[in-house]
């Protein structure tokens, strides 16, 4: 599960993914590289939407979450697999629209949304706007003439997921979501069944990210049921759809053994079955957000080898071309990956090594104590499990362009971003 569904050694002995040499690919579109594999991205949205069909009695819906790797490439793919997308920005919506995508399958939740997000919102008609503070609840209301947006309360079910504090977000101290144990999330959900321009469809929950524990989500399940049954009680409202988020983490070394996309389902299909079952409640149109267990499996990132520095007893230093300006996930969240060399993936380790990035941070680090084979200046290394959470958090620090990424399927690549120039760093400068 570190490397994409069509990894292979071809008979060069290099490592290819979708048919295509890995080396080559980095000689004809050079480094630093992201390149997508077509058929995991597919295989892993269908993973979840035929799971959910199979396993769940109800309507279902798979919103893949846009942030963790996004552009009109994978906006196109997601809208050809039958699922919808979950965007968290104005600009994430409107790259949506650009793409032709069906916008009454795009979910916008968001902790601060604008004005203009919200009227946007409103005006492309789509899926659902999830509504998460009171002040955009005032925002909806002061929306002109007779507009009506569908609509999703995002409650804080109380559970903390065992993973990073950093992307946590289900417990009670997190600016998303309102609070169910405090009584926060039933109150504010009466209030927003009382904005006119509202068309209320249910609640969403998400309680965090890179988690390998599933118990946590039938606990958060049982909590938001709880609620529906208090609200019903309270104002008669029945939630037609229910969000659970997303959040299943991926394997980043070769000792990660995290859940496959069905085990999630099973668990949280289940548990919102049973739970409405028990409860009397009518069985709402199930959602789920993957993000990362989408596009993380998919992507490879290639870099080209620079300077090599030893230092005696202590540690020998490989640089490459790219760091933390296309994976800040190291330095942001202590993110640990493994590498190996392009060229002889196979090959047995004969060092340990630290591959360093290119940035003027000591702490630019993509992966610690890497055991490689021999490499030198020249040589292409790739660290898989790189699709998701990199190239959208990518920054131009030092003045440092973005990366190029491309589609690989069928042995052919094709390029969906284009690496940016020096030309493209001065095109906001006034």
């Amino acid at each position: 599960m570190l490397l994409p569904d069509t990894y292979a050694v071809n008979a060069r002995g290099h490592a290819e993914v979708g048919g295509c040499d890995l080396v080559d690919l980095a000689a004809e579109f050079g480094t630093p590289l992201y390149v997508y594999d077509e058929a995991t991205l597919r295989n892993r949205l269908r993973e979840y939407r035929d799971s959910l069909a199979r396993l769940y009695p109800g309507e279902s819906l798979v919103l893949y979450a846009a942030k963790a790797f996004y552009g009109l490439a994978m906006a196109r793919l997601v809208a050809d697999e039958g699922c919808g997308l979950d965007v968290v920005s104005g600009g994430e919506l409107f790259l949506a629209a650009r793409a032709g995508f069906p916008l009454d399958r795009v979910h916008f939740p968001g902790n601060n949304k604008s004005a203009a997000e919200v009227e946007a919102a409103a005006a492309h008609g789509i899926g659902a706007l999830v509504v998460d503070s009171v002040h955009e609840m005032q925002l909806l209301r002061a929306l002109d003439g007779g507009a009506r947006v569908r609509a999703m309360l995002r409650v804080s079910p109380g559970v903390k997921p065992d993973t990073h504090s950093f992307i946590s977000t289900g417990q009670l101290d997190s600016k998303f979501g309102f609070p169910i144990e405090t009584g926060q999330a039933l109150a504010t959900l009466q209030e927003l069944l009382a904005v006119p321009q509202a068309d209320v469809v249910g609640v969403h929950c998400h309680i965090g990210s890179q988690v390998f524990d599933l118990s946590a989500y039938p606990a958060a399940v049982e909590r938001v049921l709880d609620l529906l049954v208090e609200a019903r009680q309270a104002s008669g409202f029945v939630a037609r759809e229910l969000s659970v988020g997303g959040g299943l983490g991926i394997a980043y070394t070769d000792v990660d053994d995290p859940p496959r996309p069905v085990d999630f389902v099973r668990v949280v299909a289940g548990a919102v079955a049973e739970g409405c079952r028990q409860r009397g409640l009518e069985l709402p149109r199930l959602l789920v957000e993957p993000g990362r267990s989408v596009a993380g499996p998919a992507g490879v990132a290639l870099y080209t080898v620079g300077a090599t520095k030893e230092i005696p007893g202590v540690r020998t230093y490989v640089s490459v071309d790219g760091g933390m300006g296309d994976n800040i996930r190291p330095k942001l969240y202590g993110a640990t990956y493994q590498a190996l060399k392009a060229a002889a993936p196979d090959a047995a380790p004969e060092t340990t090594v630290t591959i360093a990035g290119k940035y003027c941070e000591s702490t630019d680090i993509l992966v610690r104590d890497a055991r490689l084979p021999r490499v030198a200046a020249g040589d292409v290394l790739a660290i898989p499990a790189s699709g998701a959470y990199q190239l959208t958090m990518a920054s131009t620090y030092n003045y440092n362009p973005r990366p190029a990424a491309v589609m690989v399927g069928g042995g052919e690549a094709h390029l969906i971003r284009r690496r940016e120039t020096y030309d493209d760093l001065l095109l906001t400068e006034a």
